[in-house]
């Protein structure tokens, strides 16, 4: 907006206010730009927004009877209407029952009549009340009271971890936030009043910080955040709050660190590396290899984690290994592949158990990097498959974790201060990077992974097969990465002997 354009009245809805709670220059930007490519979701954001809508209609057959105010979001004045209409026939419930008040949109989740007044729930996809969830109640409950209801109470409703599949009787949890909500129900009006006025003006001055990313990752931090030179300050490793103290004292890359400045034992050697240009190995590098004992199996998991649990036993984001590679490496360094990823929506566990058995029972070591995940994986099967338990358990107590082999004893000026594996391999073994691959990192393959098994039917075969060979070709460079990494890393103590 220029200063030459007169001002027009913006309405609020309760995302838009929750938007401002934030950052006032993300509520300006949403308000003025609401075609601005920041805001159109990619997949991975479509994919969480079609969770949340699969969660909120589950949740509604738990306050059955009620009435569904079912219209297009911005067909405001049918809502309006509707909603009224349902609560003049004296229904038991409205689902997204909608009201306006004070310039304020909101539709509300689950509106429940009790002998006393009114009960709002909130569905959350979460398994907790968390705290940006209770200004969210607030402004809806601002809005009823508004409206002349009498609101005896305020409920976020989310998923029970507790709860396993197949009885889902107790899949979600209402938690009373009625007295939470009260607190800072009368703030409401001061919050439109602030917001409505920022967003009559030119936008507005807002630094950079904590807010960026809290509650949610800003869709436009990179309008906000500078380009930030190379082994900046803020990657230095596990310090990220000093980190912002050493920018403001005027060091802007470790490079400006004076060497008589007291860092962790890591950051330190980081720093060493990055001043030298040279990756830093230390003389126990050749000690911590010695577990590594062949013949090896390299292993990696991938997993997806339901919302709604579908196979037995599981729970809530329970993250279940649907996918496997394994490359064993023989005493001769000879190295074979197997790798496993499941077809259809039935339960993945028991033919994938079977195999990883059967691909691991040659290995004397067992190498993940961050094995307690896998090692998780391993321990969620063996509770789940009795009749495999012992030796699925072996394979745990094989399992040796390759990443705090690199934390502790490597340092390559390239890995920016993770020791992340997408980190670390490129820069030891530079031929083997992930940009180069369609899907190249676990979140992008827990999507497509669930996209597979749960909605397959509705991916043209040619579609299914390309991302089944994508899954296969990325969960293949992770474990081909650690045979090559611990070469690598073996070349290392050879040549600083």
């Amino acid at each position: 907006m220029t200063a030459s354009e007169s001002p027009r009245p913006v309405g609020l809805s309760k995302s838009r206010i929750m938007a401002g709670l934030q950052c006032h220059k993300l509520l300006w930007w949403m308000v003025q730009e609401p075609a601005a490519p920041e805001l159109q979701p990619d997949e991975l954001a479509q994919a969480v927004m079609d969770r949340g809508t699969r969660v909120g209609e589950l949740a509604r057959s738990y306050v059955p009877g009620g009435v569904m105010i079912d219209l297009p979001y911005n067909a405001y004045a049918e809502r309006l209407a509707r909603t009224r209409q349902a609560l003049e026939d004296g229904a038991p419930a409205v689902y997204e029952a909608s009201f306006r008040a004070g310039g304020i949109f909101v539709a509300v989740d689950i509106l429940k009549r009790d002998d006393r007044g009114f009960r709002l729930i909130e569905v959350k996809s979460s398994t907790s009340v968390r705290d940006h969830h209770i200004p969210d109640v607030a402004v809806q409950a601002y809005v009823l009271r508004q409206n002349g209801l009498d609101l005896v109470g305020a409920e976020v409703m989310h998923l029970n971890r507790d709860c396993a599949y197949p009885d889902l009787s107790n899949l979600f949890v209402r938690s009373d936030v009625t007295e939470a909500v009260s607190a800072i129900e009368q703030s409401v009006s001061g919050w439109v009043a602030r917001q409505s006025e920022m967003l009559q003006g030119l936008i507005p001055d807002v630094p950079i910080g904590p807010h960026c990313t809290a509650p949610y990752e800003c869709p436009f931090m990179a309008r906000c955040w500078p380009t930030l030179p190379p082994h900046h300050v803020s990657t230095l490793y596990a310090m990220r709050r000093r980190a912002l103290e050493l920018d403001e004292q005027g060091y802007q890359t470790i490079h400006d660190l004076p060497e008589d400045m007291p860092l962790g034992r890591i950051a330190d050697r980081q720093r060493r590396a990055v001043k030298e240009g040279r990756t830093i190995v230390e003389p126990a590098l050749a000690g911590a290899l010695e577990v590594f004992v062949p013949p090896i199996t390299f292993l990696d998991f991938e997993t997806v984690g339901l919302a709604i649990p579908v196979w037995e036993g599981c729970h809530p984001y329970d993250a279940v290994p649907v996918q496997f590679s394994c490359h064993v490496q023989a005493a001769d360094g000879g190295v074979t592949h197997h790798d496993w990823l499941a077809e259809g929506p039935a339960d993945p566990r028991p033919a994938l158990a079977a195999r990883l058995i059967r691909a691991c029972e040659s290995a004397r070591t067992v190498v993940a990097y961050n094995a307690g995940f896998e090692r998780a994986c391993i321990e969620q099967m063996a509770e789940a498959l009795p009749i495999l338990a012992t030796p699925l358990r072996s394979i745990v107590a094989r399992l040796v974790d390759l990443l705090p082999v690199v934390r502790n004893h490597v340092y390559h000026p390239d890995f920016g201060g993770s020791f992340g594996l997408k980190s670390v391999l490129p820069a030891l073994v530079p031929d083997l990077r992930y940009d180069n691959l369609t899907i190249a990192d676990g979140v992008t393959a827990s999507f497509e992974l669930e996209r597979l098994l749960v909605n397959g039917d509705e991916i043209d075969p040619a579609a299914r097969a390309r991302i089944r060979s994508d899954l296969l070709r990325y969960c293949h460079q992770d474990t081909w990465g650690l045979v090559k990494l611990l070469e690598r890393l073996r070349e290392l103590v050879k040549a600083a002997s």
